[in-house]
């Protein structure tokens, strides 16, 4: 393993001792078997019920139905690129008002940050589909789509970029200061450029949680991926194929965003967490 990539174990625990080794590696064959055995058993369900037959899979052969689930793909792209956007603009802002020196604006930069780390996207995204147009205010679905799923996730970035601020080392600021920099000048040429660079990597893996807010998409009737294969499993009365393939694409995307961000953390020098012992590929 490189010596910018740890183990969740490492991260959290103590080496682990010969027993403690003997164990997990008891538990690891037990819980694989235990997943192998429930694997099995759903397959032989799903063969028994006849979800295997041809008819519920030879859709996918066609050209159609794949344009028809790349345009929803698009969709969910155009969706979590806008609110990835949106959402690291709010996030810089939210978290220069919640440092900010100003008692009064910092207690309120934070109760708004709070606020939208605690929401569920969801409930947001019935506010501005539900309670909004009540006021006469008209919005495309796209964006009572992208705009809710951006403000969820800005309360997560900001936490994200503070954290990024903290890890700059303060003497740094005090040099600065100490120059004849304003605080506003030090903030923008010194500590900002080395905390973006220090959080690029958790940037990166928060779009794996911009990605899964668009599958609620069906609540404003937007044809993202999701939405096109209900549509799908409505015309082929195949749900299980079609919720199946569309969970793999989705897992490749995840999967693969994943890895950008373990990438970009190897060239920036930043510390990569992984799940295992294992160094990322």
């Amino acid at each position: 393993m490189s010596a910018n990539v740890i183990s969740m174990r490492d991260a959290l625990y103590e080496e682990p001792g010969p027993k403690t080794r003997r164990r997990i590696l008891v538990g690891t064959i037990v819980a694989s078997i235990a997943v192998a055995a429930l694997f099995v058993f759903v397959a032989w369900r799903f063969y028994v019920t006849g979800q295997l037959s041809p008819k519920y899979w030879s859709f996918f052969t066609k050209v159609s139905t794949w344009r028809y689930l790349g345009q929803g793909l698009l969709g969910t792209f155009q969706v979590a690129l806008t609110a990835g956007a949106i959402s690291l603009v709010l996030g810089v802002l939210f978290m220069l008002g919640r440092i900010s020196r100003n008692k009064v604006g910092s207690a309120i930069f934070r109760v708004v940050v709070n606020f939208f780390r605690g929401i569920p996207s969801l409930l947001l995204i019935y506010f501005f589909f539900l309670v909004i147009p009540s006021y006469g205010i008209k919005m495309p679905a796209f964006w009572m789509l992208a705009l809710p799923i951006s403000l969820t996730a800005s309360g997560v970035l900001a936490e994200v970029f503070r954290a990024g601020v903290n890890a700059v080392p303060k003497g740094q600021r005090e040099a600065a200061l100490s120059l004849g920099m304003s605080e506003g000048k030090v903030m923008r040429k010194i500590i900002l450029p080395q905390a973006i660079r220090f959080v690029i990597p958790s940037l990166i893996s928060q779009l794996v949680v911009v990605v899964k807010d668009t599958t609620v998409a069906y609540v404003v009737s937007f044809p993202d991926m999701l939405q096109n294969a209900r549509v799908l499993i409505t015309n082929y009365d195949a749900l299980v194929s079609t919720y199946f393939v569309v969970a793999i694409i989705y897992i490749l995307i995840n999967y693969a965003i994943n890895q950008a961000s373990v990438a970009v953390a190897r060239r920036s020098g930043a510390k990569v967490i992984a799940r295992t012992e294992e160094e990322p590929v």
